[in-house]
């Protein structure tokens, strides 16, 4: 059994069984649709929320935080590319880490991308519902009833924290605190009860969830044509921004450049970070790409360099205009800055919020269903997830049960626990691609494919792990004297720290490749900033997964029919 498990397909199998399914999908997809994809899913949230907090611990250096994350991102979007290039089939990681690791890690990262696409889509459905609310106060003066705008564990926290702040002293209260706390009671007594239970549901996170399902189960050419349109109306807008906003830029609020140091530019990595993950979902795509093996590297590379200049320019912009401090606790940075300068730009920025984080949750309506649909293919799941509608040409009921999952998560969900979740998953798909990049036997350069150069990691590699233990030789003292008392958190990055030294010793015997090399460490060192709650409920995500897996999958493997 235990070599059963890893066993492995081959390249040119993989790429062989899409074309023995009886409806196979359209491919429709050019280079340019692929980067906007790609940019759909990268300008979302992170633009128009996250950064404003990112600004507030990072300074004008923020900026450097987008070049960071786009560096590390670009390592292993290098290698989706080369790994797109050789096997241009769907399915993502999940598909590469069955050619390099075998099944049963293919399995495991298969059930972490059900974290980064359906599950990272309820906090996205939920985001798009907090934008569009404000759209619907600040510029059409319509006010939803409370109720139907958060989720029930939201509002009852907020409910008995609001009743425990105001039964003491409420002097030390702002006027906003106190305003907030009593809003919170208010809406909690005003909400519908089911017998002594009171009502709460975020519906317009549900009905946007249902409106973006409908239109994925329709069509990839209907849902490119959106997300073409909705990539270009946004980028519109954020040009648009930058230009206006550098009329109101003070120059001074730029120095200090650092005012909190590296450290306070790093206290917004995993906003950052997180605003970056969709770029693998195009990977997803590639059974509808017209030239997978050329136009999939193109468009990823594309994709995040446009979506890097983006974000840095607009941080410039943002911390130009107002102040660095200005912008704690400010969830709609772009909105706030025009605010009292320009409020008719307010508008057009809410507008645009509502249709960016639109563009982002159908990309990965369109990406989820398609790792399910790789995976029944492999026999690992039932044959329904792979079932093609005859007329649409969309996995159909994969596309039907991701909407379910992701509209009634979002319509009880609370989002926080999840964004971490998300990327925990992201970056071990990130991880395995890159490790299995390494692993693969070395092909020549071909003519229409994608490969990384090759640069020898042996004396590099070294090089950067002794400067990041010196960068951060007081966290490690630290780590080990409170080893006893501390967090897992120092734990998790004192096991970086002996992963790293391994990995690296192993660089220099075989000579690894150093794009690849430097896609697992710097994921590996992002998943040590994730809280430790979010690794307890990662595991038992992952030990239902390995249940389902050996209860079903292990049995129906299409690999272990061949081999009995």
């Amino acid at each position: 059994m235990g070599g059963s498990i890893f066993r492995k397909k081959k390249i040119e199998n993989i790429i062989a069984e899409p074309e023995e399914q009886l409806h196979g999908l359209n491919k429709i997809l050019t280079v340019k649709d692929l980067t906007f994809l790609g940019i759909a899913a990268v300008v979302g949230a992170g633009i128009f929320s996250t950064i404003g907090s990112a600004a507030y611990h990072g300074g004008p250096g923020v900026s450097l935080l987008f070049v960071i994350t786009a560096v590390t991102c670009g390592f292993s979007a290098l290698c989706y590319a080369e790994f797109a290039s050789r096997v241009p089939v769907s399915g993502s990681a999940y598909t590469y880490s069955y050619v390099s690791f075998g099944e049963i890690v293919a399995w495991v990262i298969g059930w972490a991308l059900i974290l980064e696409y359906a599950i990272g889509n309820i906090v996205v459905a939920i985001s798009w519902s907090g934008y569009f609310n404000n759209l619907l106060v600040h510029v059409f003066h319509i006010h939803l009833p409370d109720w139907l705008l958060v989720d029930p564990e939201t509002a009852v926290n907020a409910y008995q924290g609001a009743v425990k702040a105001l039964a003491g002293n409420t002097a030390g209260l702002t006027p906003e605190e106190l305003k907030n706390h009593q809003f919170a009671i208010q809406a909690y007594n005003a909400a519908p009860k089911i017998g002594t239970m009171p009502v709460f549901l975020n519906l317009p996170a549900f009905i946007i969830t249902a409106l973006i399902t409908w239109l994925a189960y329709i069509g990839i050419k209907e849902s490119k044509q959106s997300a073409n349109f909705m990539v270009m109306f946004k980028i519109a807008v954020i040009i648009f921004i930058i230009v206006v906003g550098a009329f109101f830029v003070d120059t001074n609020n730029w120095t200090p450049f650092l005012p909190n140091r590296f450290e306070g530019v790093l206290k917004g990595v995993s906003a950052v970070f997180y605003a970056y993950i969709g770029f693998d979902a195009i990977s997803t795509t590639a059974e509808e790409c017209r030239n997978p093996q050329r136009d999939l590297p193109r468009s990823m590379i594309y994709s995040l360099v446009i979506c890097t200049v983006l974000y840095i320019a607009v941080a410039l912009i943002l911390t130009g205009i107002e102040n660095y401090a200005s912008f704690k606790n400010v969830s709609d940075p772009l909105a706030f800055v025009f605010e009292k300068r320009a409020p008719w730009v307010e508008k057009i920025v809410s507008v645009s919020a509502v249709v960016a984080t639109t563009s982002v949750l159908l990309v990965f309506q369109i990406g989820q269903p398609r790792i399910w649909m790789s995976m029944s293919r492999d026999g690992l799941l039932p044959r329904i997830f792979q079932k093609i509608h005859p007329r649409y040409k969309t996995p159909s009921f994969s596309t039907l049960l991701t909407g379910v999952i992701v509209g009634f998560g979002a319509l009880f969900l609370e989002s926080s626990l999840m964004t971490d979740l998300t990327s925990i998953g992201t970056l071990f798909a990130f991880i395995l691609v890159c490790g299995g990049l390494l692993i693969l036997p070395p092909v020549s350069k071909e003519v229409g494919k994608f490969r990384i150069p090759y640069i020898n990691g042996r004396y590099i590699i070294p090089v950067l792990l002794l400067i990041f233990i010196y960068l951060f030789r007081e966290r490690t003292v630290q780590s080990f004297r409170n080893i006893g008392n501390e967090g897992y958190q120092e734990i998790l990055f004192l096991l970086f720290l002996v992963m790293a030294t391994v990995i690296t010793i192993k660089t220099v015997i075989r000579k690894y490749s150093f794009v690849p090399v430097m896609g697992v460490l710097s994921c590996l060192y992002l998943l040590t900033e994730i809280p430790a709650i979010s690794w307890l409920w990662f595991f038992v995500w992952m030990a239902i997964g390995l249940a389902i897996y050996f209860l079903y999958g292990y049995r129906n493997s299409k690999l272990a029919k061949k081999a009995g």
